[in-house]
């Protein structure tokens, strides 16, 4: 039953044959594959060799008697240009044969191969970004310090502003090298497809100007999705902002059209238009253009990270690598394909949200409006293995007012906690740590704490470790790299939020 069930929905023909002569038996249990691959024929009650070129058959022949159980090579009569790779297993009294299309099993290898590469890709990159991100952080928060000291007017205050302007920009490169490697903190929330792309529309026209015309194209009952939707709106925008440049200097200015396109598709159109894994419902978000399209050769390069077809200095390459991170980490994917008689058409695939995943999403409360005095009382355990980091944050929360407790790692955390207990009003602490890390160490130190709120800081994505927060209250995300106006603004809510 179990091969039946398989070959019935395959990407491969596969038969039944009974008799001596594979060749001279007749077909059984054809599935439909067999005869999009073989010709019509293969559904009658002809011989399995009269489905193929009679000189392969002859040759097919001696491999089998020789033993071979495959691949054999053979050629349908009615798709000549078409390369078969037929294989052979018993079963039962009869022999059960499998026909693959050898262009799509290539074609299946490369796109396997390719995947391959950029999760490797994607490792490295999450990894440099976690390290860099916590340099970053110390960089930044130095910076903070040294700018309360040297205000607007003093000598040296151009010079620390104009490094902290190339700190931002860092920090934006290494946010890009997380949304690839699907390490962003993502908050996820139930969103209208097309309400979301109604409000993207507003802000693209804008950014777009009066280089291109922006068209959008919404389909009917288009499903919810549960995405961040920042990301999402970040995902768009590189996209309409590629699709313009691509236009530029190719098309007459102000003749291009970017068509933002959205639509519910079965789980069989998204998996005929690239998704091979879409299950049944899918929502798709399609920007497309009608500019020159991408050249064949590229379009397996192009998600790449630091891949870049634009001059120097005219871009990262990070764009489209940051839309496949995205796409990728909602649990969905993204494809890119020419249109006949147009430009590209990348297509982001979403899974729809399911009744049970909206029952539990998040409705994502209005963001508090952050206080406008930034000093506060209260004792703080700040945990944090590296010492740059930890030693000028806990100096910049002094200065605000705040009692801070230093931890180097858990395992000290955890002896000041108990030492501590029942006096202490905040806990912050990293969370990747060596020894015991952030999540642990919280249910280890819990009873010490009672009800005192929790900030995580990490470098790393908020949604690696949330399963380990499940039964955990009053606990917050703070991505690196910090700055302390945040960090402030965000202590100073959480402490006196209770």
């Amino acid at each position: 039953g179990e091969a039946r069930a398989m070959a019935a929905g395959a990407p491969f023909g596969s038969a039944v044959i009974g008799g001596e002569d594979l060749f001279a038996g007749r077909v059984e249990e054809p599935n439909a594959a067999l005869a999009l691959l073989t010709g019509p024929a293969a559904s009658g009650d002809a011989a399995f060799g009269h489905l193929f070129d009679p000189a392969g058959v002859a040759e097919a022949r001696t491999k089998l008697e020789a033993g071979s159980s495959g691949p054999i090579e053979l050629i349908a009569r009615a798709h000549p240009d078409r390369q078969l790779h037929l294989y052979v297993a018993l079963e039962g009294d009869k022999r059960r044969v499998w026909l693959f299309d050898v262009a799509a099993q290539k074609s299946m290898e490369l796109q396997l191969s390719q995947a391959q590469k950029m999760q490797a890709v994607g490792q490295l990159a999450g990894g440099v970004a976690h390290d860099f991100n916590n340099l970053l952080t110390a960089i930044q928060l130095q910076l903070s310090g040294l700018l309360e000291r040297h205000p607007v007017g003093d000598p040296s205050y151009e010079g620390l502003n104009e490094i902290r302007q190339t700190a931002i920009r860092a920090a934006d490169l290494v946010r890009k090298l997380l949304a690839f490697s699907r390490k962003s903190t993502v908050r996820r929330e139930r969103l209208d497809l097309g309400e979301l792309v109604g409000e993207f529309a507003v802000l693209l026209r804008r950014l777009l100007r009066e280089d291109v015309r922006l068209e959008t194209d919404y389909g009917r009952d288009l499903p919810l999705v549960l995405a961040d939707k920042s990301q999402l709106e970040t995902a768009v925008m590189n996209l309409a902002v590629n699709a313009r440049d691509a236009m530029r200097g190719v098309v007459e200015p102000g003749a291009g059209v970017v068509t933002i396109k959205t639509r519910r598709l079965t789980g069989a159109q998204a998996r005929d238009l690239g998704w091979r894994e879409a299950s049944e419902d899918v929502a798709l978000i399609e920007v497309s253009d009608t500019g020159p399209g991408v050249p064949t050769a590229l379009l397996d390069k192009i998600f790449e990270p630091f891949f870049t077809t634009k001059a120097v200095n005219e871009g990262t390459g990070m764009g489209l690598a940051t839309v496949y991170g995205i796409a990728q980490q909602a649990g969905g994917h993204i494809t890119v394909a020419n249109l006949e008689n147009a430009g590209a058409a990348f297509r982001i695939f979403l899974p729809a949200a399911t009744a049970e995943e909206l029952v539990e999403a998040p409705v994502v409360e209005k963001v508090v409006k952050a206080p406008r005095d930034l000093s506060g009382a209260g004792r703080i355990l700040f945990v944090e293995d590296e010492a740059a980091v930890r030693g000028i944050a806990a100096r910049l929360l002094r200065q605000r007012g705040y009692e801070v407790i230093e931890a180097a790692d858990g395992e000290e955390a955890l002896i000041l906690a108990e030492e501590w207990a029942g006096q202490i009003d905040m806990l912050i602490s990293d969370v990747i740590m060596p020894g015991l890390d952030g999540p642990s160490l919280l249910r280890k130190a819990r009873p010490f704490l009672g009800d005192a709120p929790v900030m995580f800081i990490s470098g790393y994505a908020e949604s690696d470790f949330s399963d380990l927060l499940q039964d955990e209250v009053g606990v917050s995300f703070l991505p690196k790299p910090l700055d302390i106006k945040t960090l402030a603004e965000r202590v100073k809510q959480e402490l006196h939020a209770g």
